[in-house]
């Protein structure tokens, strides 16, 4: 007999037990015992014992989230559960998926819990554009604290400022972590990410709205509250289009432009929450700012109807991420750098300047 069945009996003796489905209580004339297929009511301990072996899957199932995972973090217990979908399904069928592995995105994070034959989970924690590589072609790594390191630089080398920003390198794997560790290392990736969740959903997220924030920003970045004038959140839609679509982010905005006031542009439709405007919005706000801040000029540029494409296409390239996928002879595509080094030749003058037309008196 498992010992998850020993403590099962031993639970159900003093205050009885309920999860998933599973109720056991201790009556007069013995223990009842309940499940979604069958009810036995009289069963000694002994054939209580005995009957669970025909239900070891419940048996498990209460003795992982009861005496494996507990009660003493909340967050990471939601977590879990969140993982494999134990809110939402069954427990036979829950366990048919675990055998085979059932699998959640985390932003570019793929997770993978499985199950052995005595009901212990063990995770996979991998990139999300890993998710059908074999382990062994990834490096791999035991420790949560190896991810800060991975998630310090893009797969070109290059310093990630913001730790949710959708440019995570692949190419390692935590094979076999625990749930503690998993959710550690999960929180290394994307700090904070799995509390706000939590939060989100017991409904104590506190979000701080845009005025909020600027409203307490100091020196330098004091700048930006002078883009709170009356004239409606327009700039700030442009700073959410910019810096907090799905390409750009994979938290979920929640913050508006005030609490009466919600933004134009949609949030994104990431697993966790973004509860404010985060220090690289405001850094860059902060030189929109002054950008916004100068006189409007007219210019006047001649162009063919192709080279104005043209420009649209580099615009749209550089904003999207796109330029180092274009070949040098994918010539057709309008941000090709052949194509735009030949452009700069034909309108850029000596000095640098488009047309050669002055930018006025200066």
């Amino acid at each position: 007999m498992g010992h998850h069945i020993d403590a099962l009996v031993d639970a159900a003796s003093e205050d009885g037990v309920a999860l998933d489905g599973l109720r056991v209580t201790h009556e007069d004339d013995g223990y009842r015992l309940e499940t979604p297929e069958a009810t036995r009511d009289g069963l000694s301990a002994a054939d209580l014992a005995d009957t669970l072996g025909d239900y070891d899957d419940y048996a498990t199932n209460w003795y992982f989230w009861t005496n494996v995972v507990g009660e003493s973090s909340p967050q990471r217990r939601a977590f879990l559960r969140w993982v494999e979908g134990a809110d939402e399904h069954a427990v036979p069928e829950r366990y048919d998926a675990l055998r085979d592995g059932i699998r959640r995105e985390w932003g570019q994070l793929l997770v993978t819990v499985t199950v052995d034959d005595h009901g212990e989970r063990s995770y996979d924690l991998r990139h999300v554009d890993d998710g059908d590589h074999d382990t062994s072609a990834l490096d791999e790594y035991h420790e949560p604290l190896a991810a800060r390191q991975l998630a310090t630089y893009d797969e070109n080398g290059r310093y990630r400022p913001l730790k949710t920003g959708a440019n995570l390198a692949g190419g390692w794997v935590f094979p076999e972590l625990d749930g503690r560790d998993l959710v550690e290392t999960v929180g290394t990736f994307y700090p904070a990410s799995v509390p706000n969740w939590y939060r989100e959903r017991e409904g104590t997220l506190d979000v701080e709205h845009w005025e909020d924030t600027i409203g307490r920003q100091t020196g330098m970045y004091s700048v930006v509250e002078t883009w709170n004038r009356g004239d409606g959140h327009e700039h700030v839609d442009w700073v959410a289009e910019a810096c907090c679509d799905d390409s750009q982010c994979v938290k979920r905005r929640e913050w508006q432009y005030n609490d009466e006031t919600d933004l134009d542009v949609d949030g994104g439709d990431g697993a966790f929450p973004c509860r404010e405007p985060c220090s690289l919005v405001i850094a860059a706000s902060r030189k929109w700012t002054r950008l916004e801040g100068e006189e409007t000029r007219t210019y006047e540029f001649e162009l063919t109807p192709s080279e104005k494409e043209q420009v649209e296409d580099i615009i749209e390239a550089v904003a999207d991420g796109r330029v180092d996928d274009i070949r040098e002879a994918d010539v057709y595509e309008g941000a090709n750098r052949y194509r735009t080094r030949f452009l700069r030749a034909k309108l850029f003058d000596d000095d640098g300047n488009l047309c050669g037309v002055p930018t006025d008196d200066e």
